[in-house]
């Protein structure tokens, strides 16, 4: 009984653990390379207080923080072509790109998001 009771225990576990996600990411350095060859889709994620402060040319806008938050991204985005997301440090547009992974979109996670953009700009 014991040992029925254990099997269930791990087989609900493995059954209810979610896949992780793997989100492709890009460092700023070739990030910058992409701005000067192509016309990318570019996704800054702060809130407008940030944005305020800098943002990359470029950038759509779309608050991680807003309810709202998918619908307002999705409007502005080609569902066809990669999306290239930023933050203040990477830790909200990773989120962000997994919001959009599932619902379909190629992402890529900036790594270090503004912070580390303006170190190197």
């Amino acid at each position: 009984m014991k040992n029925i009771f254990y099997f269930l225990l791990i087989s609900f576990l493995f059954i209810n653990c979610k896949a992780q996600v793997k989100i492709n990411t890009i460092n700023t350095s070739d990030l910058k390379i992409l701005l000067l060859k192509d016309t990318i889709q570019l996704l800054d994620v702060r809130s407008p207080i940030e944005i305020k402060e800098g943002f990359i040319e470029s950038s759509l806008f779309a608050n991680y923080f807003e309810d709202d938050f998918f619908i307002n991204a999705s409007k502005q985005l080609d569902i066809n072509r990669p999306v290239y997301l930023y933050c203040r440090s990477g830790n909200r547009s990773g989120k962000s790109a997994k919001i959009l992974q599932e619902k379909g979109f190629q992402v890529f996670n900036v790594l270090g998001g503004y912070n580390q953009w303006v170190k190197e700009n």
